[in-house]
């Protein structure tokens, strides 16, 4: 363990102590709102605008953080603004206040995450990047475990209480802002020497042109991927059609996270060995099977095994692109190529949530799922013919 610093630990456990916050609230929220009388449809949309936000932000930032060689600031920023979000769901239930505070949490983590996986980038080697992002992203999602558990607890006793979560999520994230504090910046951090050139909004757009073709070759069959992979919110939805309670719905929430949690780090260390290209394309696959499986099926057991492979799948992608990425681009554009890739990815979140609750909307739950699972098939073909380096 001497490739995990002290650095990655103390960011693992501010993103551990975030995730408590956020995950606590991101299985009820779906129901929350349902309960306060919005449309599946507008959950969609409710849920791309922020992803949107979301990731414009994540491309201007990133591109900030490269052109100032600054990232600690970013990090300890972007958090505060997601904590203080929290809360502000739960005060009103206009739709434009819902969507404003949403926003805001969806803003804050724009703000620091190319930011924060250039910080990772930089503590990890080419041979070790597998297992330092896979370390943080089993710590992240430890949280993921912890928050819907917490949330499953208090529900049990205050049933649809759900306003006072809102409140409670707002104790763990401080902790995280707090933790954020002790991250200090890095010397080995390369700056641009064009430091002083102003950053627009839209400034990473051009590392699309600069960067190298295999970056860009690989963002086409990443963001194909993604322009049909929609909000996670969906398959709770689709858990709670199959006949399964609030609680359970959690139950199968926590589960998933469980299984994330527990394959994320061991994973990263074989895709060290065996290369980042085939555990991708590997967790590819097991989404395909599990987007099919779910479209086809209402069966209690077999949602439940779905949202395990489903962990399996995530273990074996979120981070993994990202280690992908940082070994194909230059350091000094780590933050802005992770950046451009969180943006991109972002916006076409918003287009695959909008479409898949159309889909839903119109023809049931089945044809969308299928659709995504086919469309996975397909970038598993093509990253696995023209996509040579890793």
């Amino acid at each position: 363990m001497k490739y995990i610093t002290r650095t990655i630990w103390i960011l693992s456990f501010v993103s551990l102590f975030t995730d408590i916050a956020g995950e606590m609230l991101y299985p009820v929220i779906p129901v929350y709102l349902q309960s306060i009388g919005f449309s599946v449809i507008f959950i969609g949309i409710l849920e791309g605008i922020a992803e949107a936000t979301s990731g414009l932000s994540k491309g201007y930032f990133g591109k900030l953080s490269d052109s100032t060689g600054k990232r600690v600031p970013f990090v300890q920023f972007g958090y505060a603004l997601s904590t203080i979000s929290r809360p502000l769901m739960a005060v009103f239930t206009f739709p434009l206040w819902v969507i404003f505070a949403r926003t805001l949490d969806r803003f804050g983590k724009g703000i620091r995450t190319g930011a924060r996986d250039a910080i990772l980038s930089d503590e990890a080697t080419p041979a070790t990047k597998g297992k330092v992002f896979g370390f943080h992203r089993s710590m992240d999602t430890l949280g993921a475990v912890l928050g819907p558990s917490l949330a499953l607890l208090y529900l049990y006793f205050y049933p649809e209480n759900y306003k006072t979560l809102f409140f409670i999520a707002f104790i763990p994230g401080v902790l995280a802002v707090f933790g954020s504090l002790l991250i200090k910046e890095s010397k080995n951090t390369e700056v641009r020497t064009e430091i002083k050139t102003k950053v627009g909004l839209f400034s990473f757009l051009k590392y699309w042109k600069e960067a190298p073709p295999d970056y860009r070759k690989l963002m086409l069959g990443l963001l194909t991927f993604t322009l049909f992979n929609s909000s996670d919110i969906f398959l709770l939805l689709k858990a709670k059609e199959s006949g399964l309670t609030d609680t359970q719905v959690i139950g199968v929430f926590v589960f998933y996270n469980l299984i994330y949690a527990l394959f994320a780090f061991p994973l990263g260390s074989i895709a060290d060995k065996i290369g980042l290209k085939k555990m991708y394309i590997a967790g590819l696959v097991i989404f395909t099977i599990v987007y099919f499986g779910v479209g086809l099926s209402n069966n209690f057991y077999a949602v439940g095994a779905m949202f395990l492979l489903y962990g399996v799948y995530s273990a074996a992608t979120e981070g993994i692109s990202k280690a992908w990425i940082s070994n194909i681009c230059d350091k000094k554009d780590t933050a802005t190529a992770i950046g451009t890739y969180t943006a991109f990815q972002s916006v076409l979140t918003m287009i695959a949530s909008t479409l898949t609750g159309l889909l839903w909307y119109n023809f049931g739950p089945s044809l969308a799922f299928i659709v995504t699972g086919s469309v996975s098939f397909l970038v598993v073909i093509y990253l696995s013919i023209f996509i040579k380096r890793e």
